[in-house]
């Protein structure tokens, strides 16, 4: 099928790029709102001392006997946010009204603080992490507590996990390390540089028998770091792409204009979504 993409001139200066966003991204008439509800936790026995909120959102439509799609982002109210750049719980309202992708479940999981502590944001060392600390996590602590109040289908194809920053090399690192649960992933700007140790996915991917996964990624020309030597962040980008195209994933890449900002990912999330679950 062909596609007739309309046409966009080509940014000179690419230090200001703003995208906009389609109508998917905003309320619609006739769509009716779905259900966010707010949690607590802080009885993690996987990272001890800390606390952190987490949302589910639950589309208008929802029946308790059809087992739903789940999506969990990283950084959860900064993707839920109805006012912030991605808006994530409209866009899931939007497109399971029009039929676009499956009844999807939303879970935007804060990362988890140390409250009162003179340093205390756990973020980077649950995202950056090469380990299976955090999709244990969310497995055993954060994925329970939902799937005690709603139906989710135990297919592990309906289960999808998003973020972007260091939650996009979570999300992709969740993914890779527990297929079993988790099939479909999106990496908005992802810190693969920022991983301790260095960033493993250029050599792991082609030299691991390739696993179930459905990837896309968006990377910006002006990312932090783009035109220097060490801690690329665009470079970094591009060469787990490379690899995922090397060892023959069903992956996409798109490649924006702008800089390390959740703006590009808010006017991509509506496609992102249609294209991770078709």
């Amino acid at each position: 099928m062909t596609i007739d993409v309309p046409y966009q001139p080509l940014p000179v200066d690419q230090s200001h790029v703003r995208y906009l966003r389609g109508p998917d991204s905003d309320p619609q008439p006739g769509v009716p709102a779905g259900e966010t509800i707010e949690f607590e936790w802080s009885q993690s026995k996987i990272y001890p001392g800390t606390s952190r909120k987490f949302w589910v959102h639950v589309p208008a439509g929802y029946s308790p006997t059809k087992p739903a799609s789940v999506l969990v982002f990283q950084d959860g109210w900064w993707y839920l946010d109805p006012e912030g750049e991605v808006r994530a719980g409209i866009v899931l309202d939007n497109l399971v009204h029009s039929g676009a992708i499956p009844m999807t479940i939303g879970v935007f999981v804060n990362p988890g603080v140390f409250v009162g502590a003179a340093q205390p944001k756990n973020r980077n060392a649950e995202y950056d992490a090469f380990d299976d600390k955090y999709v244990s996590f969310l497995l055993t602590e954060i994925m329970p507590q939902v799937t005690g109040w709603y139906t989710i289908s135990d297919d592990a194809d309906a289960w999808g996990i998003c973020g972007g920053s260091s939650g996009g090399n979570c999300a992709f690192t969740a993914a890779w390390l527990r297929p079993d649960k988790f099939r479909r992933v999106i990496g908005f700007l992802s810190s693969f540089t920022q991983m301790p140790g260095g960033n493993p996915y250029p050599e792991l991917i082609p030299a691991t028998p390739a696993k179930p996964l459905r990837v896309l990624l968006q990377a910006g020309h002006r990312d932090l770091r783009w035109n220097e030597s060490e801690h690329n962040w665009l470079a970094n980008n591009l060469r787990v792409a490379a690899a995922l195209a090397e060892a023959g994933y069903d992956f996409r890449l798109v490649l924006g204009d702008g800089g390390h900002s959740p703006n590009h990912a808010g006017a991509l999330l509506p496609d992102a979504l249609k294209w991770l679950w078709r």
